[in-house]
């Protein structure tokens, strides 16, 4: 039987040889070198396990085929042919999944992530909201044991954020979390309202790849900086110091501010790394217009304007709109249980992916 994938038998060796590396004392001394060989070994770990099933399943198929071939009889003959098909489906799905994991992946994937969040229509119920869905993404990286950091905020009377930026760093943060990117919108009777009236308000989230220094640089030029004192929580200290930071990219106009920090160097730096990440993301946006086999291929990822999902509180009823799924579990996904949805999305695009490049689903 031909091994349509014998390329991989470098990659099984590659991981052979790395797992013996690993091993090595004065690897294991060398913090930064181990960890970059941990992070090679947990890419093609995947595929080269998929690759030893696959191995293992044509050889499953070649000795049941040498069985047939000692006529058996006819009822072993049924039972041989029987595994055969079962062996085969498998092997095919296999096959599939190697292929899968062999297109091109998103080269963020491995990204930190800036989320940011805007109430939209809906006034203070928008900004109320801003608040949950702030406190639902804080929940899911705590889950998942992610750092998380709030960069900058503009709160409101009442608790909630007309806007809030939030730095969430872990493994993989980005291919989990890019296909948030969208309008939320919310369906629930305000505390404010005596007549019972359901309101619609909405919520734009926007996900950004955290950039690397070396990736983009800017001309010093190029920037206005501009201080002023901080609002919100804090004491009086927010009040009497301008630590707060705004920076304005002239040639683009994007406008980024920080205050969460008290040190006015510590709110330029973060409000530098929100800057170059927002001008990583127009960048990939740029490339994936003029790419139109990616532009298919996405599911809701960037698009602001898109409403991506309904929060319906009277029937308890979380709905993502790109497809089609419909959870009645409201209070437990915005606890930050939103892995069955994120799931769901990054299967939609495997199918996506797989149709695009004629191999099934």
């Amino acid at each position: 039987m031909i091994n349509e994938f014998k390329e991989l038998d470098k990659t099984e060796q590659k991981f052979i040889e790395i797992e013996k590396k690993m091993c090595d004392l004065n690897i294991i001394s060398d913090r930064e070198m181990y960890k970059n060989l941990n992070k090679e070994l947990k890419n093609i770990t995947p595929i080269v396990n998929l690759y030893i099933n696959y191995k293992k399943e044509r050889k499953n198929i070649d000795d049941l085929n040498i069985l047939l071939k000692e006529n058996p009889g006819k009822e072993m003959e049924d039972l041989i042919e029987c595994e055969l098909k079962s062996v085969r489906e498998n092997l095919e799905n296999i096959k599939k999944e190697i292929k899968f994991l062999l297109l091109p992946r998103d080269p963020n994937d491995d990204r930190n992530v800036i989320i940011e969040i805007r109430g939209g229509a809906g006034g203070a119920e928008a900004a109320l909201f801003s608040s949950a869905l702030l406190r639902m993404y804080m929940m899911y990286a705590q889950s998942k044991k992610w750092k998380t950091e709030i960069v900058s905020f503009n709160e409101t009377g009442l608790g909630g954020y007309k806007e809030v930026c939030v730095l969430i760093s872990g493994d993989c943060a980005y291919s989990q979390l890019k296909h948030e990117s969208g309008v939320h919108r919310v369906q629930r009777v305000p505390e404010t309202e005596t007549q019972g009236r359901v309101h619609t308000s909405t919520v734009t989230v926007a996900v950004l790849p955290e950039a690397e220094d070396v990736e983009i640089e800017i001309d010093p030029t190029d920037l206005q900086i501009d201080t002023f004192r901080a609002s919100g929580a804090g004491g009086q200290h927010v009040n009497k110091t301008e630590s707060a930071i705004r920076i304005t990219h002239i040639p683009s106009g994007v406008i980024v501010e920080c205050q969460d920090e008290r040190s006015q160097y510590k709110n330029k730096d973060r409000a530098m790394k929100i800057l170059k990440s927002k001008l990583l993301q127009a960048k990939i946006d740029k490339q994936t217009d003029e790419n139109s086999t990616q532009r298919r291929l996405q599911i809701g990822t960037g698009d602001r304007s898109e409403r991506i999902r309904t929060y319906n509180y009277a029937q308890n009823r979380v709905t993502d709109h790109r497809i089609g799924l419909s959870l009645y579990k409201l209070e437990d996904i915005l606890n930050g249980n939103i892995q069955e949805i994120i799931d769901a999305l990054g299967m939609a695009l495997q199918s996506k992916i797989l149709a695009e490049n004629n191999l099934g689903i």
